[in-house]
């Protein structure tokens, strides 16, 4: 309990440190390298209260990557609009995490803007069966996206949160974005469960952690970002459910 509760404030602790900027009293953009920034996004549940969803933008030479959009368009267009008009950066591809609307629910505006979309054939697959926004590019296990010199590796590597999740791995930053695969050091339970692969989880995160031992900073779907202590987090969770 001592380890996790030393582990949860250096979470803290590196998210207060990270340079936030509001763009939205619901919308903010948290600084963690040099051209990467988390998208915080907050929303009002019945089962959960107020609760953060994270995703990410990576820029390059006036460019941008989104990795999963806010659950709706509108949420989306308020960082669209700030990266276009402040920050003079146009997003160009989007990656999506998994098919739920804290990954896609901003999709039909980026599509509308002309931007290109990225997702697991299984995300693409059950978008067409539940008539959501189709992502534009679907691969099976493994994509690699050289993104004006910035790489990015998307890998499904087994279900957990849901059927289809993935991470994204950028190697010369050395972050991880676990998606809703992964749970903050803060969590105490699972989250929402109504698509999840709870008996395949914890198999799924030892998978990840074995294929990016050297990862420094690992950004959860939900709460603020850490290290590899969240991976171990995750998996003491799952076991803890079943």
């Amino acid at each position: 309990m001592r380890a996790l509760t030393i582990n949860f404030l250096l979470s803290l602790s590196m998210t207060l440190l990270a340079q936030a900027l509001e763009l939205h009293p619901d919308v903010e953009l948290i600084h963690i390298s040099d051209s990467v920034y988390v998208h915080t996004t907050w929303e009002n549940s019945e089962q959960f209260g107020r609760f953060p969803s994270n995703g990410m933008i990576i820029i390059k030479n006036s460019k941008a990557v989104m990795i999963d959009t806010p659950v709706n368009n509108e949420k989306t267009r308020v960082i669209y609009d700030y990266l276009l008009d402040s920050m003079h950066v146009k997003i160009e591809k989007h990656i999506a995490g998994h098919f739920h609307t804290d990954c896609i629910g901003g999709l039909e505006f980026l599509h509308d803007k002309g931007v290109k979309s990225i997702a697991s054939n299984l995300t693409i697959a059950k978008c067409q069966e539940d008539s959501l926004e189709v992502p534009n590019i679907g691969f099976e296990t493994v994509y690699d996206l050289d993104f004006y010199g910035k790489k990015l590796e998307c890998r499904f590597y087994g279900g957990g949160h849901s059927f289809d999740n993935i991470v994204v791995w950028l190697p010369q930053d050395s972050i991880l974005f676990g998606g809703c695969l992964i749970k903050s050091a803060g969590s105490q339970h699972l989250g929402y469960l109504g698509d999840a692969v709870v008996d395949e989880w914890d198999a799924t995160v030892e998978k990840v952690m074995a294929a990016y031992p050297n990862a420094k900073i690992v950004v959860p779907g939900h709460g603020p970002s850490g290290g590899k202590e969240l991976m171990n987090h995750t998996i003491s969770l799952v076991r803890e459910k079943r």
